[in-house]
């Protein structure tokens, strides 16, 4: 079963075992309005918790994407560049940016769960 886990930088993490599959969650999308352009790491970067990784662009808005935790990037979602607009339409599942193999499959769990997210989503509306 899969781990799941948020950053305050509203990205998301599905993990299972050492790979999380990173993307920015629904609130995000909701705050940057419809997605018009993504950028993707390049498969092989290696990262270290925090360093921006991706960038989204939308309507509003471009922003980076950091990366949630220490790690590889060891496969992308080849769909976003040609539909970014994917992202507005199921930006938690479908929509996924990348995968990361995890230096420290531990650190992940020092993050958000989902409960977690949703009070400090609440707090800082």
């Amino acid at each position: 079963m899969a781990l799941e886990r948020f950053t305050k930088d509203h990205e998301y993490l599905h993990i299972e075992g050492d790979v999380a599959t990173v993307g920015i969650t629904t609130h995000a999308q909701g705050a940057l309005g419809d997605i018009v352009f993504v950028e993707l790491p390049e498969i092989g970067r290696k990262v270290a918790a925090g360093e921006a990784i991706a960038v989204v662009e939308s309507v509003k808005a471009a922003s980076d994407v950091f990366a949630p935790a220490a790690g590889e990037v060891i496969a992308v979602n080849s769909a976003l560049p040609e539909q970014p607009a994917l992202i507005n339409e199921d930006a938690e599942g479908a929509a996924w940016f990348f995968k990361l193999r995890l230096t420290d499959s531990t650190a992940a769990e020092a993050l958000l769960d989902r409960a977690a997210y949703d009070a400090f989503v609440a707090e800082t509306a």
